[in-house]
């Protein structure tokens, strides 16, 4: 299996522990005297199976994160936490441009007029480069993703 495949089948698993959650819940009271729709234990048995696919499906994953090595020599892993701090800053400085752009509108003369702090361009030129390394960071990892196996 690749990796990218059993990146696929841990989300469809997250998906369904999530929906079955939900069946448990809608089925877990009924009035006196009624049934409920389905099984509660019956759908708990299979949550708790779903959960420990998952489990040992995250530790391969885990397992081939570590072992795995982009171009540069950087695990697989390290590129991901990489990738999401790339994205954390990328939205944040995303964020405080869109806050700094936005209006402040007066009613009258008289009232006090704000003006931007930081250098918008600068931001806006950083923004585009972390999005740049962003992209490139995120086209290897998938790369890696679609032509590597599962670490067993």
């Amino acid at each position: 299996m690749k990796l990218a495949q059993a990146l696929l089948e841990r989300a469809e698993c997250q998906q369904k522990l999530d929906a079955l959650e939900r069946r448990i819940q809608a089925n877990l009271k009924v009035q006196e005297g009624d049934a409920p729709h389905e099984d509660p234990a019956a759908l708990l048995r299979e949550a708790m199976e779903v959960n420990e696919t998952l489990c040992l499906l995250v530790q391969r994953i885990n397992r081939t994160n570590q072992a795995l090595r982009l171009e540069g020599g950087e695990t697989l892993a390290d590129a991901l936490a990489r990738r999401d701090m790339l994205r954390k800053k990328r939205l944040l400085l995303t964020r405080l441009t869109e806050s700094a752009q936005s209006r402040d509108y007066r009613l009258t003369h008289s009232e006090v007029k704000m003006q931007v702090t930081l250098d918008l361009g600068g931001l806006q030129r950083e923004i585009d480069a972390l999005s740049k390394q962003f992209r490139e960071l995120d086209t290897a990892i998938q790369g890696v993703n679609w032509t590597q196996d599962l670490v067993e």
